[in-house]
């Protein structure tokens, strides 16, 4: 088993900046890629960024390209979201994510239920 433990949400005002932090335990070595995602009330969860856990190869969702920077620390089993000028339409719970097996950070986009799933921490950006 893994957990994901993510933290550094907050408030900020739009165009500020904020880091989101996911620590992973447990059985780290099963982790192929790690990913964000976030649901902002009523609406359905969204994509935001993924990264492979070996080659740091990177994806991300439209609404975030350019603005938001995901990145990892392997000694420190840490996946991280830099998040730049923020806007209003960003606020949402934003999770963590982690999955096993082969093509992990190309199927991170697509999965509905990742094989690990962080509690959420919340991101409120107002204008």
């Amino acid at each position: 088993q893994v957990q994901l433990v993510e933290s550094g949400g907050g408030s900020v005002q739009a165009g500020e900046s904020l880091r989101v932090s996911c620590t992973a335990s447990g059985r780290t070595s099963e982790i192929s890629a790690m990913g964000w995602f976030r649901q902002a009330p009523g609406k359905e969860r969204e994509f935001v960024a993924a990264i492979s856990w070996s080659g740091g190869s990177t994806y991300y969702g439209d609404s975030v390209k350019g603005r938001f920077t995901i990145s990892r620390d392997n000694a420190r089993n840490t996946a991280s979201l830099q998040m730049n000028s923020l806007k209003p339409e960003d606020t949402a719970i934003y999770y963590c994510a982690a999955l096993r097996g082969a093509w992990a950070v190309q199927r991170m986009r697509f999965v509905t239920n990742p094989d690990y799933w962080g509690q959420g921490t919340q991101v409120t950006v107002s204008s």
